[in-house]
């Protein structure tokens, strides 16, 4: 599937036996999960070598509430509101440090919800150890891709979550000396042998420097398109060890260092940019609180990850298999599809980035046969990238989506590439029929 760059059985089946032999294979259940698991984080484990990787983890559901009437029961979960069907994925998408650009993804977890699962009151959530809370993910990822990125060669690992990972005890058991730990503040800490809370403490810090970034409008929040001008603090502080583990083989504190960027003065009505990040990187400086900032930031392309395989890409929850076994088998395989539909956004733009990153030598070969055919007439029209660069087969396949080519249109995004790609995946499989690479299955 990853290399048919497309979900949709239907449309990468070139046949009705095709057709059928997918459908088999995803609803096998000899075809363990963990297994195409394991193949994203062996592809994963081969891009990493001597990196500062940043390993980004979230959570996203797969809401099938549109089948309930036609998926069978077995396995059938709830999602967020407790009465639709579905499951959680929560995967770590693998970044370079030095660019943001994707390279992989080292693991995938994937879980359901029983229909009648105990409330956080009923199961006495506050008093679980972390092992038995649906919150050890943010662990279970880190230790999964500590093992994955490792066997690779990686320098240097940051692993990065939103304020739901803000967990004492993550900090106190991946952060070592290769393993960094970088979060968004959810709550007011207690400080070790300081009167001040975290907040407070951050408030009284003199502002180190400032910066600016254009903030884009967001009709659901009512946010408004701007230029923000953010001012930055940070510090040094000792975050106390909660009294809910004080019977746990915790340290009584960490260290960690904070980060807080806030808004000066935001229009009226707008609620302000404001954000506090606890890190084990050293800050003391301007230069390296910018660093843990522009970090934090690339968190979103997980969110783009998720956009891409749902309704703004791949469309998974459209698929009519016809269990959840099998659905979630196809999720995990969709994923390597849209991390090759985001690494054409992100790098669309970069000529140093080579096409290799997302494309095998057969494909690349291919393109180069494309690019005339998809190239106009005027100079405006022409491919402006270095061959077989990134952004060079980013725009190829954009051409293919749809995309006009000219400068003053708007930048492909995922609906023009994800089209692309599927049309790509055809023209590969004459291209390989042509040469006879490929044996047509009767």
């Amino acid at each position: 599937m990853g290399k048919h760059n497309y979900v949709s059985i239907s449309q990468i089946s070139n046949n009705r036996a095709e057709q059928v032999g997918y459908y088999r294979f995803l609803e096998n259940k000899n075809v363990k999960v963990g297994e195409l698991v394991q193949s994203l984080s062996d592809h994963c484990m081969l891009q990493v070598e001597e990196k500062h990787i940043l390993a980004i983890s979230d959570s996203s559901e797969i809401n099938l509430q549109s089948h309930a009437g036609r998926l069978k029961a077995e396995g059938v979960g709830v999602v967020g509101n407790n009465t639709d069907i579905g499951f959680y994925i929560h995967p770590t998408l693998i970044l370079d440090a030095e660019n943001g650009f994707p390279l992989g993804l080292s693991t995938v977890q994937l879980w359901t919800r029983d229909k009648d699962h105990a409330s956080k009151h009923e199961r006495n959530y506050y008093k679980q150890p972390i092992e038995e809370k649906e919150s050890y993910k943010w662990l279970r990822s880190a230790s999964e891709s500590q093992h994955c990125l490792s066997m690779g060669g990686v320098k240097t690992i940051t692993h990065i979550g939103d304020r739901e990972s803000d967990l004492f005890e993550e900090f106190a058991t991946v952060a070592n000396k290769y393993n960094h730990v970088l979060i968004r503040s959810r709550q007011d800490r207690r400080l070790l042998e300081n009167s001040n809370g975290l907040y407070e403490e951050l408030k009284k810090q003199p502002c180190s420097g400032t910066y600016t970034v254009e903030i884009s409008a967001d009709t659901r929040i009512d946010r408004k398109a701007r230029e923000a001008f953010v001012a930055v603090r940070h510090t040094v502080v000792k975050i106390k060890r909660p009294d809910k583990l004080n019977t746990r083989d915790y340290p009584a504190s960490i260290s960690v260092y904070a980060v807080e960027a806030l808004e000066i003065s935001p229009p009226a009505g707008q609620k302000p940019i404001h954000w506090r990040l606890l890190t084990t990187h050293r800050v003391s400086c301007l230069e390296q609180a910018l660093q843990i900032i522009k970090w934090y930031t690339w968190r979103w392309r997980i969110e783009q990850l998720f956009a891409t395989l749902k309704t703004a890409g791949l469309n998974i929850e459209a698929t009519q298999l016809e269990t959840t076994a099998a659905i979630q088998r196809l999720t995990v395989l969709a994923l390597s599809v849209a991390l090759r539909i985001l690494q054409l956004i992100l790098g669309r733009d970069n000529p140093n980035l080579d096409a290799k990153l997302t494309f095998s030598d057969e494909q690349q070969q291919c393109l180069v046969k494309v690019a005339p055919q998809v190239e106009g007439k005027t100079k405006k029209q022409k491919n402006p990238y270095p061959a077989l660069s990134l952004p060079w087969a980013a725009w190829i396949i954009a051409r293919l989506g749809g995309y006009k080519g000219y400068a003053s249109q708007k930048p492909p995004g995922i609906t023009i590439l994800a089209r692309g790609l599927n049309q790509f995946e055809s023209l590969f499989y004459g291209w390989e029929l042509a040469l006879g690479i490929l044996v047509c299955t009767p």
